[in-house]
């Protein structure tokens, strides 16, 4: 089983905010929805735009370069569910957002 790695301070991200980060070598999308954190995989895969640079309104987060919509809650994009990013588990420990990326 894979372990969790921590991200970002917990205040680094505030409620409605998006933010990209480097975990273990791989780019990750973290957003916060309401004190809930969520992450996807950082890419989007239409064209690679970065998803942690994105518009997050509510839990739906807009690709920054072709606005394509998704999800964060289950990375499936909103108009096609075939379409989708990775999602990892997050947890909140210690003041610490870390993300499992197994």
């Amino acid at each position: 089983m894979s372990e969790f790695h921590a991200a970002i301070d917990v205040d680094a991200l505030p409620p409605g905010q998006a933010l990209e980060v480097t975990v273990d070598g791989r780019v990750i999308a973290l957003f916060n929805v309401s004190g809930t954190f969520y992450a996807l995989e950082g890419r989007c895969p239409h064209r690679g735009g970065p998803l942690g640079q994105g518009f997050l309104e509510g839990q739906q987060v807009s690709c920054p370069w072709h606005n394509y919509t998704f999800d964060v809650t289950t990375g499936e994009n909103v108009v096609s569910a075939d379409l989708k990013v990775a999602r990892y588990e997050v947890k909140v420990d210690d003041g610490k957002v870390c993300v499992r990326l197994g």
